[in-house]
């Protein structure tokens, strides 16, 4: 297993100040309020007409907005358009700078370098993977898991047709063990549901920091708690009710801590999770050092 601390992250509410969606919102004149609450309202409607079907409510949304594509209201809307979009993200403040702050954390670490741990980012999201990756975040992080969509042509312009992968806050536990498993690098041809041992395995779940904002990602926190990593969760500023549910978290056990959703120097949520990282850098070269001494065999002497 190699020394990998992979810090897994949400993307909306986590490190987007609000929902990845806004700029395509305010670019077509669409009110976003009004959009999420046709698409609850639908998916309310659904239930009282098929009573006996499941419908995901974290993916409905996808079945809106390519109707919308259909109908012109997103006019145009394809993947390079999304990766546009990417450029327009609110995030919270120094998130990209924080990102990278991690990814070399132990640049100039050698105590820590010489056991090659090292400090990889991850994002989880059930918004859209292409824009995500036509974000700054694309070039911090070493994978991103989204909900893909391709093009087909519509009224005579190739726009978003179709949806080919989804994630939701139950299926992010698999994007999950796969990065367990290293079974999301093609390169590796590993497949997630293959048996490996855990000690074979590219980054150990205790080896994890997964963060997020809320309860519709309790799967991935209890994961993550019962296989040994750590939990953190974010809340917006002079957000009240978000601090209580994340509270109420913390008290259930779901997250080992939380802070508000500033990743500044000096500020709570910087400091923990740097801290958190080099404890459990610590923790991966005691256990490498003690494997060391307990390989070296002690040396013969002569008898009396």
């Amino acid at each position: 297993m190699s020394n990998i601390i992979a810090i897994i992250w949400d993307c909306d509410k986590t490190l987007i100040n609000g929902y990845m969606q806004d700029p395509i919102f305010d670019e077509y004149g669409i009110d976003g309020k009004a959009f999420w609450t046709e698409n609850n309202q639908r998916q309310v409607d659904l239930r009282k007409i098929y009573s006996n079907i499941r419908i995901n409510a974290d993916t409905y949304y996808l079945n809106l907005f390519l109707q919308y594509i259909r109908e012109e209201k997103f006019k145009d809307l394809d993947n390079k358009k999304l990766r546009e979009f990417g450029k327009k993200q609110n995030f919270y403040k120094n998130v990209p700078g924080f990102l990278s702050v991690l990814n070399d954390l132990f640049k100039d670490e050698k105590e820590y370098l010489e056991y090659g741990i090292q400090v990889e980012n991850y994002i989880v999201s059930t918004g859209f993977a292409e824009l995500i990756r036509g974000s700054v975040l694309n070039d911090v992080v070493k994978n991103i898991w989204g909900c893909e969509l391709i093009e087909s042509e519509i009224n005579g312009k190739r726009v978003l047709s179709d949806v080919v992968y989804t994630i939701d806050n139950t299926t992010k536990t698999r994007a999950i063990f796969e990065i367990n498993k290293g079974s999301w690098n093609k390169e590796l041809d590993i497949d997630v549901n293959a048996k490996i041992p855990f000690d074979s395995r590219r980054v150990a779940f205790e080896n994890m920091i997964y963060i997020a904002d809320g309860p519709s990602d309790i799967p991935a926190f209890s994961l993550i708690k019962q296989k040994g990593g750590t939990t953190f969760a974010i809340y917006p500023k002079d957000d009240e009710v978000a601090l209580k549910q994340v509270e109420q978290m913390r008290i259930d056990g779901r997250v080992d801590m939380y802070a508000e959703a500033d990743y500044s120097e000096g500020t709570t949520a910087n400091l923990w999770i740097k801290n958190k990282i080099f404890e459990i850098a610590d923790r991966i070269r005691s256990r490498e050092r003690s494997r060391l001494i307990n390989a070296i065999s002690s040396v013969p002497k002569h008898l009396v």
